[in-house]
């Protein structure tokens, strides 16, 4: 939305849609294989940061594979990294010479990226580091790897950030019209003022400015929200909410940006990886509530995906050919249908279909609160082997009368197979009644 508060501007429905994507960081940190802020984190100079620079060579890098794989685990769109705050550009861009083609790689590696995503009818989507700790004009701040070398801090003073400012003008135009339709573009991030540093917000960046050129050159184009003004999607990071996100009591387009492991870029030692399971219940949660996921992968220095990765995108996959109808489309479940424990809801408006997704298998039956009359017929979804319904209350009579099972008049109650089926997390495909 714009600054007067209207509505958002960029073309909502595909993404809203889509539900799953694919982000890729990558660039001159999978060589040092430490984490993306590996330059930050260890206080590296341009000088220090250079033999990673004059290393780079993706030999193995294929496309086509990048692409099948994110096809393959269901994923409708992708973000990557054409720049990231180490300055390092992945494609040929006339305005400076830190960039791919001046690697021993020497080709362009954007290009063939985003032609092989679309070959595979997947969405592109363009991240951009609003920081540049390489740029000869961008001055200290909390985030700079040499904020504390008093030299360089007194040598900062000397730049010229509008400079820089042209420079990140000059770059979008290039992003926005050299590489045909952009469907997502990422700018990462506003700086709070911390420890007597100055803050970097959208006076800074002139970011009023810069989204007239974005709409400019891509009008229908999903902006996310961190040029500290308004955008089209309001992102999250490493970070789940409780319910749909409300900015100004109003529910907004969202997306979660989660990592594998915990780590964006390549990490060779890091250990922390999350199991198909719990990567598959995050999708499943943030759809629940009316989120989409993207998803992070960090190529390595020689340009293939991670070996875990690869085991997590093609387990994803297994999953969504058989439970995909529960998230494409789909949203947070009206508010009158409870969910019982251990479960999420999806809701899909255009079929009146319900998803229930069972995290902790039961024993045998579970039980819809306030359902009763509601549905229609029930089936698990991976197999469409029905599940049969009890609706309300149910007495059995005896010789001294009735006795009460407890269930309430108004529960419906699914009857399950004792064995869980052998899938990551169950699905029950609710039809729903014509209300």
């Amino acid at each position: 939305m714009n600054q007067k508060g209207m509505e958002p501007v960029g073309d909502s429905k595909w993404f809203t849609e889509a539900r799953f994507g694919m982000y890729i960081h990558w660039g001159l940190y999978s060589l040092g294989a430490r984490h993306e802020w590996m330059r930050g984190r260890e206080f590296l100079s341009n000088e220090q940061y250079e033999k990673y620079f004059k290393r780079f060579d993706p030999d193995l890098y294929d496309p086509e594979l990048w692409a099948q794989l994110a096809s393959d685990a269901g994923m409708k769109y992708m973000v990557v990294t054409t720049k990231h705050h180490e300055g390092f550009c992945l494609w040929d861009s006339k305005l400076t010479d830190y960039k791919v083609t001046n690697t021993p790689y020497g080709k362009d590696l954007l290009r063939p990226m985003l032609d092989a995503f679309r070959g595979k009818g997947i969405r592109a989507g363009l991240y951009y580091s609003l920081l540049d700790w390489h740029h000869s004009q961008y001055t200290v701040d909390v985030k700079h790897p040499q904020r504390y070398d008093a030299a360089f801090v007194e040598q900062s003073k000397q730049r010229d950030f509008s400079k820089y400012v042209d420079y990140l003008f000059g770059q979008t135009r290039e992003l926005l019209s050299e590489f045909g339709d952009i469907d997502v573009l990422f700018y990462d991030f506003s700086i709070a003022a911390e420890e007597g540093f100055p803050g970097k917000g959208k006076e800074a960046w002139q970011s009023e400015k810069l989204v007239k050129l974005i709409r400019e050159l891509q009008p229908r184009i999903m902006l996310n929200d961190r040029l500290q003004v308004p955008g089209d999607i309001t992102t999250p990071e490493q970070y789940q909410p409780r319910e749909w996100i409300k900015v100004n009591g109003r529910r907004v387009v969202w997306e979660a940006c989660h990592t594998f492991s915990g780590s964006w870029g390549y990490y060779r030692d890091e250990e922390s990886w999350k199991s198909v399971d719990m990567l598959l219940q995050m999708l499943i949660d943030t759809v629940a509530k009316g989120g989409n996921l993207l998803l992070n992968v960090g190529p390595t220095g020689r340009g293939e995906f991670d070996e875990r990765a690869v085991d997590r995108l093609k387990g994803m996959g297994g999953w969504m050919r058989r439970h995909s109808r529960s998230i494409y489309g789909c949203t947070a479940a009206p508010e009158a249908f409870e969910c019982p424990p251990d479960c999420r809801f999806t809701y899909n408006p255009d079929t009146n279909r319900l998803y229930l997704h069972v995290f902790a298998w039961p024993f045998k039956q579970l039980h819809l609160s306030n359902f009763s009359g509601r549905v229609e017929y029930a089936q698990l979804l991976n197999d469409a082997s029905e599940i049969r319904m009890v609706e309300g209350e149910k007495k059995l009579t005896m010789e001294a009368g009735a006795f009460d099972e407890g269930r309430p008049a108004n529960t419906l109650t699914l009857q399950l197979p004792v064995k869980k089926p052998n899938v990551a997390v169950p699905v029950i495909e609710l039809f729903l009644r014509d209300q």
